[in-house]
C-alpha cells in the first residue's frame, strides 16, 4: 500500500527530538492514537499500520523510541537483526523512556479529542506500562507484550484489552492468565496463533487472528469516545 503519512521531529519530555510518523485521519476525526513499534523500529509494516488507522479516523503518531539510540533503526527479520534490536531494547533504550515518549505523544493529541494507544510486542508491553502510569488515555490495546505478565501488579487507569497468541513460545500461558485472574475488568483475549501474528511480514502472521483482534480493537476505540 501507499504511505500517506510522513515522519516529522518532535521534542519529548527530556529535550531529545525523535523521529514520529504522523498520518492525518481521512474523513471526520475519531480521535488521536498513539501506536507503538516492536522492537524493530517504525518501519513500513509499523507506517502501514498507522495508515490503516488513520483510514479509520484516528490522527495517528508513532514515535520512533529508540532514535537517541539507534536513529532510524528499521531493523529485518534475520536472526541476525533480531539480535541487534533486542540489544537496544534490553540494553540500551530504558524501558520508562519509552512510557514517557507515549506521554509526550498523548499531551500534543489531547486537546482535539479522546487519545487511543496500541502497540505490538515490545509496543505491547509500552502499551500495558502507559496504560497504568499515563493519564489522559482514552483506551488501551496491547498486542503480546512478553514483559506485561512482569507488570501484572500495575492497573490500567483506562479501559484496556489485550491479545496473545496460544502458540506464543516467548510467553507462557501461565503469565497471560495470571494478568487475567489478576485484572478481571481487562479483556484478555487468546488466539489460535503465535508471537507476532499481526504482522504480514512475520511467519507467525495469521489473517483470521490479526482481522479478529483489529476489530475487537476497534470496538474498543469506539465504545470509549473515538
Amino acid at each position: 500500500m501507499a504511505l500517506t503519512g510522513k515522519m516529522i521531529t518532535m521534542t519529548m519530555g527530556d529535550g531529545a527530538a525523535i523521529g514520529v510518523y504522523h498520518a492525518e485521519p481521512a474523513g471526520a476525526r475519531r480521535g488521536g492514537l498513539v501506536l507503538i513499534q516492536e522492537i524493530f523500529g517504525v518501519t513500513e509494516h509499523i507506517r502501514e499500520q498507522c495508515d490503516r488507522y488513520a483510514a479509520e479516523g484516528y490522527e495517528v503518531l508513532a514515535p520512533a523510541l529508540f532514535d537517541r539510540e539507534a536513529p532510524g533503526l528499521q531493523a529485518g527479520y534475520s536472526p541476525e537483526d533480531v539480535q541487534a534490536a533486542l540489544r537496544v531494547a534490553r540494553e540500551q533504550h530504558p524501558f520508562d523512556q519509552s512510557v514517557a515518549d507515549v506521554q509526550t505523544c498523548i499531551d500534543s493529541l489531547k486537546d482535539k479529542g479522546p487519545v487511543f494507544i496500541t502497540g505490538y510486542c515490545y509496543g505491547g508491553s509500552v502499551t500495558w506500562a502507559a496504560a497504568c502510569r499515563c493519564t489522559d488515555l482514552a483506551a488501551a490495546s496491547g498486542y503480546y507484550g512478553s514483559l506485561i505478565p512482569k507488570m501484572a501488579g500495575e492497573t490500567p487507569r483506562c479501559p484496556t484489552i489485550l491479545h496473545f497468541g496460544k502458540f506464543d513460545a516467548s510467553i507462557p500461558l501461565e503469565g497471560v492468565e495470571a494478568v487475567r485472574a489478576q485484572h478481571p475488568q481487562v479483556e484478555v483475549h487468546l488466539y489460535e496463533a503465535g508471537h507476532g501474528f499481526n504482522s504480514d511480514r512475520r511467519k507467525d502472521y495469521d489473517d483470521g487472528s490479526a482481522t479478529l483482534a483489529r476489530a475487537r480493537t476497534l470496538a474498543l476505540f469506539r465504545a470509549h469516545g473515538g
